[in-house]
């Protein structure tokens, strides 16, 4: 996780950083809880996780997302990384717990979504501080309030 460009620095990068480790501690307990024997438990997180990935991701393609895609140069990227959420989106609520081929599955998707959270973190965020204009930001926070209206 990079920590020195400032990006951390910037309100909206800490929101999204902080949804993140919010759904990687869920989903770490969720594997726990799967380790215990406790499918129940781990659905219960995976759910949780399951509605702050939701809001999470409206917040970041609603706003940043937009911003950065204007520009040709990350167009793909962001593009790579929206299929990305629509492939947990489909997987999370149909994953049977007590089966042990989906608790393999849900596995491997927890380690892509560390790797998922690293292009973001490590790529897309500290690209930001250069890509975006004031308005932009503006922008961007706005559309976070708005998928975030608690």
């Amino acid at each position: 996780m990079c920590h020195y460009c400032g990006c951390r620095d910037i309100p909206l990068i800490k929101e999204f950083i902080a949804e993140h480790e919010r759904v990687t501690d869920a989903a770490g307990d969720a594997l726990r809880a799967l380790e215990r024997g406790e499918p129940e438990q781990a659905r219960a997180l995976v759910d949780t996780m399951a509605a702050e990935l939701a809001t999470h991701w409206r917040g970041e393609e609603d706003g940043l997302f937009r911003a950065m895609r204007a520009d040709p140069e990350y167009a793909d990227y962001i593009a790579a990384l929206e299929g990305e959420h629509r492939e947990l989106a489909a997987l999370l609520p149909a994953l049977d717990l007590t089966d042990p081929a989906d608790v393999r599955t849900f596995t491997e998707a927890v380690d892509e979504l560390h790797r998922h959270i690293a292009k973001e973190e490590d790529g897309l965020f500290p690209a930001s501080l250069t890509a975006l204009s004031g308005e932009d930001w503006n922008t961007s926070m706005a559309a976070w309030r708005a998928a975030h209206p608690a």
